[in-house]
């Protein structure tokens, strides 16, 4: 263990800032047909009235960092993450994402009592190759429970909740040091590798590092470093690039990791490839200059980080899978506060093709984009001063989510929340739809109240009426929210919006 461990060690013990590796440690990759297949749009979908797409339930689980959520498999989802306990890998199965949370959980692997793995267990990852599932996992020592080393179980059953599973040891890398999150993929015929480790002679917590798999066991060649932190945002803390996680998408590679102490500080960068480079040529990456997540004290939520990625029921919608925590004071050590919770949202995309992550959304009602009938491909968000437009929404996509809710004065209104400003909502001042936070007033009230119909150009769509005016409608006008009476068929296209 090299000098620098030692001293992020020690820090940990004495209550210092959360160490990247411990709650962070994790690097959930994708399996061959999780990293290659490509969910698209989900269509004739209203999540806005009916939540069947993707879970509002948050958290979906408690207690469960480091979060791995499998692509179905045989029609099952299954789930693994870090315990507070540290103590043991666990697994739960169930047919939907929702349900997830509502099975049994079940422990198919604990530490030995002394000696190696004695220590703490941190982040396992659980995949299906070949027919075979297998579990990524970092484990300390009894008598250094901060020795993480990288190890891997292996299981022929068709359910990984059998009683099944074997150690088939440590996977070793060209350094014997603090090693931890390994996940693997498979891209172009060829299985990578990817982890965090020490590496001697760099002034870093952990590095991001890749190389080709000669088996599920074991590596082939030298790691190849594509990731050190530098950022300021990377290096809160701890310096810290861990916990990655890799989606082949729209002619590229993308690989999110986590980044700082496991505190506040936590959040998800991201790094690029294009899909037809040499992967294992570090000029092929590129680190993007800001995280796409991070905390967000609107909503509520700390930290957030080591994520996967799954798919909706529908086969169609992405999901994010990440952990955070709901407050921000932490009594002692970080490493030790057990309540990171696995969190689901959904995962949008931008119009240049990477990934839209957002913010961590809080709990409450489905979040919703509103795209006009007559702008498939453009959503309507808040901008500078209050501003309602409608565009491609090439950054912030936050921006662009809302919330339906309650009216506030009569049952049978609902009123536009964002998602970003929560007490911020859609008010018609002095004739045009704005962004305003919310005031204790009647006026308030009514100019925040629509009545929600079925589209009027398209009955699997939505329009939005005034309250106080029968025949007037939000609408899109040359790229703004308006209010307009539609009259023509292209009018009523106008004041027809699909909820995403």
């Amino acid at each position: 263990m090299t000098q620098n461990n030692l001293n992020r060690r020690s820090l940990l013990r004495g209550g210092g800032a959360a160490a990247a590796g411990a709650a962070a440690v994790p690097l959930l990759g994708t399996s061959a047909s999780a990293a290659t297949q490509r969910p698209g749009r989900g269509h004739g979908q209203d999540p806005g009235r009916d939540s069947g797409v993707l879970t509002t339930r948050d958290p979906l689980i408690e207690q469960r960092a480091d979060p791995l959520i499998t692509y179905p498999h045989r029609g099952m989802y299954y789930m693994t993450g870090s315990v507070p306990e540290y103590d043991r890998i666990v697994v739960r199965g169930a047919p939907t994402i929702e349900g997830l949370a509502h099975t049994g959980e079940r422990t198919v692997w604990r530490r030995p009592k002394s000696g190696r793995m004695g220590g703490h267990i941190w982040a396992p990852e659980l995949h299906r190759i070949d027919g075979r599932w297998y579990i990524y996992f970092a484990a300390g020592d009894s008598d250094d429970v901060f020795r993480i080393r990288m190890y891997v179980l292996e299981s022929r059953a068709e359910d990984p909740r059998e009683d099944a599973w074997e150690l088939r040891g440590q996977i070793t890398t060209a350094w014997d040091t603090f090693a931890l999150d390994a996940t693997t993929f498979e891209h172009a015929g060829t299985r990578y590798y990817a982890w965090a480790q020490a590496e001697p002679g760099i002034d870093t917590s952990s590095n991001l590092y890749i190389a080709e798999m000669a088996s599920p066991l074991a590596i082939k060649g030298d790691p190849v470093r594509i990731a050190v932190p530098t950022a300021d945002w990377e290096t809160r803390g701890f310096k810290v690039n861990e916990g990655a996680y890799v989606l082949v998408r729209n002619g590229r590679v993308f690989m999110t990791f986590s980044a700082s102490a496991t505190d506040a500080n936590y959040c998800v960068g991201l790094l690029t490839a294009d899909a037809r480079a040499n992967l294992l040529d570090p000029a092929s990456w590129t680190k993007s200059p800001q995280p796409l997540l991070r905390t967000n004290e609107a909503n509520s939520r700390y930290g957030p980080g080591h994520n996967s990625f799954t798919v909706a029921e529908d086969g169609e919608t992405d999901v994010l899978v990440y952990h955070a925590r709901s407050y921000q004071g932490i009594e002692g050590d970080p490493l030790y506060d057990p309540n990171r919770h696995t969190r689901v949202q959904r995962l949008n995309w931008y119009p240049d093709g990477t990934p839209a992550l957002g913010i961590p959304i809080a709990e409450g009602e489905p979040v919703v984009r509103l795209s006009p009938l007559d702008s498939p491909g453009s959503f309507v968000r808040h901008g500078q001063g209050g501003r309602l437009v409608v565009d491609r929404v090439a950054d912030r996509v936050e921006r662009s989510q809302f919330r339906i809710v309650p009216g506030f004065l009569d049952p049978g209104r609902v009123a536009l929340r964002c998602v970003d400003l929560p007490d911020h909502h859609v008010r018609v001042s002095d004739g045009s739809p704005v962004v305003e936070p919310y005031a204790d007033s009647d006026e308030y009230g009514r100019a925040s109240g629509f009545i929600r119909d079925e589209g009027l150009a398209d009955r699997d769509g939505v329009s939005f009426r005034l309250s106080h005016d029968p025949h007037s409608y939000l609408a899109h006008r040359e790229g703004r929210l308006v209010v307009e009476r539609p009259g023509s068929r292209a009018d009523r296209e106008r004041a027809t919006f699909r909820l995403r």
